[in-house]
């Protein structure tokens, strides 16, 4: 299993954090984004391309880009040139978003139509960053017969994890995606939507790796990792999680995080993005230290 950490909010210490999570040994740094939301959050591209200047091998995972608040074409162009800068080191996570409408009034974009605007942004995204001449004229993206100039690293282009929940998410992962990324999932969510999934890829002649995304927290007492956990995720959401923390975060000491780990192993789980869920940057290093030393080195030894 392949465990990455999302990168912190303070957009000052990326390169820092970077280099850090690298040596410690963590397989990809991740970073979402939104215009607007309830806290601090930066532009993943950006945040991703000072992570990229500042380390050599660390993969790199926008999870996850918010499609459609982007031009198709001027998503494609800052994808490639994010494979570019890290020489191929770039994964492109791809959500639709809508949980905090007022930043697609911001952006111009109807939040009604943000599924659509996906899938038709990922028709055109994959031959874009290949390098293909695309000519594409439909309801939102309209290329007259255009090359992306440097094209993506990577042949065909960055893999493409498809975030999200529900239905429409698993019919896009099927066509479009190479990793299906839900979140707030239990592993038997996980092994059941990734069934769909690849069932529905088949029919593309496609397979579909199983990922999962889990806010969580790891400490030495297994109360204290719950409450952290539960305070931290409640706060972003403007929610109460208690009633959903023992089904959809990731929480307890060392053992037992390893153990939630290995049912989301053993439901299809091949990578896991981890979300510390911590009260200040300082508990944030420690966890993270804590799961690098302690659960890092089990997880890594499951394989096919």
């Amino acid at each position: 299993m392949r465990v990455g950490i999302t990168l912190g909010r303070d957009e000052r210490n990326v390169a820092a954090e970077a280099r850090w999570a690298e040596g410690i040994g963590f397989d990809f740094l991740a970073c979402g984004e939104h215009l607007f939301f309830h806290g601090p959050t930066g532009n993943g591209f950006v945040t991703l391309a000072a992570a990229a200047g500042a380390t050599e091998r660390i993969r790199l995972l926008s999870a996850l880009t918010i499609v459609p608040v982007y031009p198709a074409a001027i998503l494609a162009k800052l994808a490639a040139s994010l494979d570019q800068v890290s020489n191929g080191r770039f994964d492109l996570g791809i959500g639709i978003g809508g949980e905090y409408p007022p930043e697609f009034v911001a952006a111009g974009v109807e939040v009604k139509h943000r599924g659509a605007r996906t899938d038709e942004a990922l028709e055109v995204l994959g031959p874009l960053l290949a390098g293909e001449t695309v000519t594409h004229h439909g309801r939102f993206v309209d290329i007259p017969g255009l090359a992306l100039q440097p094209p993506a690293v990577q042949k065909p282009g960055p893999p493409v994890w498809v975030g999200g929940r529900k239905g429409a998410a698993i019919r896009r992962a099927a066509r479009f995606g190479d990793v299906w990324l839900p979140y707030m999932y239990s592993p038997e969510q996980l092994a059941s939507s990734l069934t769909e999934v690849n069932t529905a890829a088949a029919e593309h002649g496609r397979s579909v790796r199983g990922a999962v995304y889990c806010w969580g927290a790891v400490h030495a007492e297994a109360a204290t990792a719950r409450q952290q956990a539960i305070d931290v995720v409640s706060e972003v959401y403007q929610q109460d999680f208690t009633p959903l923390a023992d089904r959809y975060l990731l929480h307890g000491d060392p053992a037992g995080v390893v153990r939630r780990l290995r049912e989301y192993y053993d439901a299809g789980a091949r990578d896991v993005v981890f979300s510390a869920a911590a009260p200040n940057a300082q508990a944030r290093t420690e966890m993270l230290e804590l799961f690098a030393s302690e659960v890092l080195p089990q997880v890594r030894t499951w394989t096919d």
